[in-house]
């Protein structure tokens, strides 16, 4: 049960190698809804399949979660706002969010660049997130934990590291920045990412919340129960973002400079937050092998530094990368929960990595 599409296909017939190419990666990805989606510059190929019946909305078309890969969107947001001169990397959280009240001092030194690049010292998750979660971590672990809490987590926080010392994966920190910008800002996380991300990139398929019946792609367990609808509660910055493919590519063709459906950006500030995510900011590991950007992993491949991330929720998988130097942008989606023998990841993966 496949679907494949190319856009007006380019001088050098890369739209049906593109396809051949999609068609043999969806075989080694098992889900009940697949969509693999290539730009190259503008030039599109889509790939939709999957195991379930497909329903009347094509499933490039209908609205994933993104889970974790919603954190380059909140990247993009914070890099506009400092070109824009509303905020500063620098800007300690703490003083945005509750100006005078008492804080532990590694707290008060946390800046908005450590909420977003992962050294702010913070876990992973506050630490009585989990009492409330574990009862029902296969259906609704964060609609239980509100925005207050997750900034009085903050607040009361004791971080394990000296912030900005330290490489930590932290959607508690990342939902901090999102309350941190909404109150910096007077705006709601919300209407802000609507104005200053969605709007300018004309990303129509793009929210936070489930949409009208029969638009949005159901999750399913690994053994195919669906699962309902994510409700990240007060972790809307972290992974409330959901998306269609087609949405995708048009975020991803921003990133590389291709035309897209939403056109070269013409305002300065928000092509300056483009180029910023971008650019290596820090390194990590053994022998520090690993680079990031504010937003974005960043990994050599032999046509050129790929930049991606990838998410998962309760019963869905999403993956966006592209490669800066050749104009490719990957955006992959799957109606699946992941599983330590997935595919899926590594598949979309090497369709970044290992295609010229």
């Amino acid at each position: 049960m496949t679907d494949t599409t190319t856009a007006p296909a380019t001088a050098t017939g890369e739209g049906p190698a593109d396809a051949r190419l999609l068609a043999a990666a969806a075989r080694a990805v098992d889900a009940p809804d697949l969509v693999l989606a290539v730009s190259r510059r503008g030039a599109r190929t889509v790939h939709a399949g999957g195991s379930a019946e497909p329903g009347p909305v094509g499933r490039e078309r209908l609205v994933y979660e993104l889970g974790s890969a919603s954190k380059p969107f909140a990247g993009l947001l914070l890099a506009r706002l400092v070109a824009q001169g509303r905020v500063r990397y620098t800007d300690r959280a703490a003083d945005l969010l509750a100006p005078g009240l008492p804080v532990h001092p590694a707290v008060r030194r946390i800046t908005l660049r450590h909420l977003l690049t992962h050294t702010s010292g913070l876990p992973g998750l506050p630490a009585d997130f989990y009492p409330q979660a574990v009862p029902r971590w296969s259906t609704d672990p964060y609609g239980g934990y509100p925005a207050d809490r997750v900034v009085r987590a903050f607040l009361r926080a004791r971080p394990r590291h000296r912030p900005g010392t330290r490489w930590h994966y932290s959607n508690f920190a990342v939902s901090v920045l999102g309350h941190t910008l909404a109150a910096a800002t007077g705006t709601p996380w919300e209407v802000l990412l609507h104005q200053q991300v969605l709007a300018p990139l004309h990303l129509d398929a793009t929210r936070m919340r489930p949409g009208p019946a029969g638009t949005e792609a159901v999750g399913h367990r690994r053994d195919g129960t669906p699962v309902p609808a994510l409700d990240t509660g007060g972790f809307t910055a972290a992974g409330a973002v959901r998306a269609s493919p087609l949405d995708l590519l048009t975020f991803l063709e921003a990133h590389t400079g291709g035309p897209g459906d939403a056109g070269p950006p013409v305002d300065p500030t928000l092509a300056a937050a483009l180029a910023e995510v971008a650019r290596p900011v820090l390194r990590r590991g053994w022998r520090h092998a690993h680079t990031h950007t504010l937003t974005w992993f960043r990994h050599p491949s032999p046509y050129g530094p790929v930049l991606f991330h990838a998410g998962a929720t309760l019963g869905q998988q999403a993956f966006l990368g592209f490669r800066p130097d050749t104009g490719l942008a990957v955006a992959a989606t799957a109606t699946r929960r992941v599983h330590r023998t997935d595919t899926f990841v590594a598949t979309a993966y090497a369709l970044l990595t290992e295609t010229p």
